[in-house]
């Protein structure tokens, strides 16, 4: 009985050895002596990157854009972090207006031109000159009849206060020649002027 436990002992003990040996094993070829340290154990610093500010994020942002695209480098204003309202860039930016060269993008309706009415120019053409005046009446009357039977026929003109017999052909008051005399009317021209015009009867 002695024996075996003994034995038995000696069995566990030599488990125990054998596992703890197994871990040294694995442990030595897990970490080999004289490694060095991992970059992160041996210096957080030097590991971790330097801090970016926003102005280097933003420089570098903008020098990679411009390196991929292959145009200029665009300036980009230093981005502050001033908590401050900046009242010159608020007045800055209301006084920017709107110059483009197309449709305007900030009117719903575009604007349709008006056309362009060229004005009418019309001839106006000069007025013609008036009329001549009519001649003014003659200032004879013819109120008889001064022939006989068998004679040629004669009338009597009246001017004011002087009183003509005249036939046919002849000349009163040296300018009114009698050409024509009618049972109603007689016919009298001033030579003077070329006016004719026709004298009624008149009664009394």
């Amino acid at each position: 009985m002695n024996l075996g436990s003994e034995n038995r002992k000696k069995t566990i003990a030599a488990t125990v050895l054998g596992v703890l040996a197994l871990a040294m094993v694995v442990y030595r070829i897990a970490n080999p002596a004289g490694a060095p340290p991992p970059p992160a154990a041996m210096d957080p610093q030097a590991s971790s990157p330097p801090p970016t500010t926003p102005q280097a994020t933003v420089r570098r942002t903008s020098t990679s854009a411009s390196k991929a695209t292959g145009t200029k480098k665009a300036r980009v204003a230093p981005v502050s972090l001033d908590p401050t309202l900046q009242l010159g860039l608020l007045r800055a930016s209301e006084d920017t207006k709107y110059t483009g060269a197309g449709r305007n993008i900030f009117q719903a309706e575009v604007d349709i031109p008006k056309p362009v009415v060229s004005p009418v120019v019309t001839k106006t053409e000069p007025e013609p000159p008036p009329p001549p005046p009519p001649p003014p009446p003659l200032p004879l009357k013819f109120f008889g009849f001064a022939s006989k039977p068998g004679e040629p026929k004669r009338i009597f003109l009246s001017k004011g206060e002087d009183v003509f017999i005249a036939g046919e052909g002849e000349i009163v008051d040296r300018r009114y020649k009698v050409l024509h005399i009618g049972p109603t009317s007689v016919e009298i021209e001033d030579v003077l002027n070329n006016n004719r015009q026709s004298i009624p009867l008149t009664q009394g």
